[in-house]
């Protein structure tokens, strides 16, 4: 579980094509490294585009907390389908970072309800790349609205060069590595778990 979704653009009037720009810039140039193939690197692991969110995240050192929650809250078989899934997977330090104990305590099988509305917290339907969420932004006048796939809502904008995620808590999560694209959709790595209301 130590590893989800997090994304982010923000850019107001006459300059917002110029802010867009640099703001998929910046998401662009977080990935980490990009193997000769084109395939980037994330947790010493190269991200397949024609594997799905699941079958590149279990081979993510930095992911292992993920794919564990992902596992626990029976997620694996809707992740692996079809979709397209735009996932905002935060890193295992992001999950290191929550009080002591709550990782332990959300993998639980009965805490299994809770486990899979966060995780679901993390994921959009559709296949939101740096490009779409810039877009959002723009018709947003600086603020796009994501909405989960549990229903709750995600608020993506920019924070000078990065971009960022508020959750409904009010917490915020900027994206570390941006685009990582999978067959059945994209991942953005984020910096700190997103809690729904």
């Amino acid at each position: 579980m130590k590893s989800l979704f997090a994304i982010a653009v923000l850019a107001l009037g006459v300059g917002f094509g110029t802010a867009a720009v640099s703001a998929q810039g910046s998401m662009d140039s977080g990935m980490k490294s990009m193997k000769s193939d084109g395939n980037p690197m994330v947790g010493g692991a190269a991200m397949y585009k024609k594997k799905n969110i699941v079958e590149n995240a279990v081979n993510s050192k930095d992911h292992t907390t993920l794919v564990a929650a992902v596992k626990a809250a029976g997620l694996v078989e809707t992740l692996s389908g079809k979709g397209p899934f735009t996932v905002f997977a935060p890193e295992n330090s992001a999950f290191d970072a929550l009080p002591a104990g709550t990782v332990e305590t959300l993998l639980k099988p009965e805490n299994m309800g809770m486990l899979k509305g966060i995780l679901t917290y993390h994921v959009v339907a559709g296949k939101m790349d740096s490009k779409a969420i810039a877009k959002a932004i723009k018709k947003g006048n600086g603020m796009a609205t994501l909405t989960t796939v549990a229903g709750g809502k995600l608020m993506a904008k920019m924070d000078g060069m990065k971009l960022v995620l508020t959750d409904e808590k009010g917490g915020m999560s900027t994206v570390t590595i941006a685009n990582v694209y999978q067959s059945n959709g994209v991942i953005h790595s984020v910096n700190s778990v997103l809690m729904p209301k």
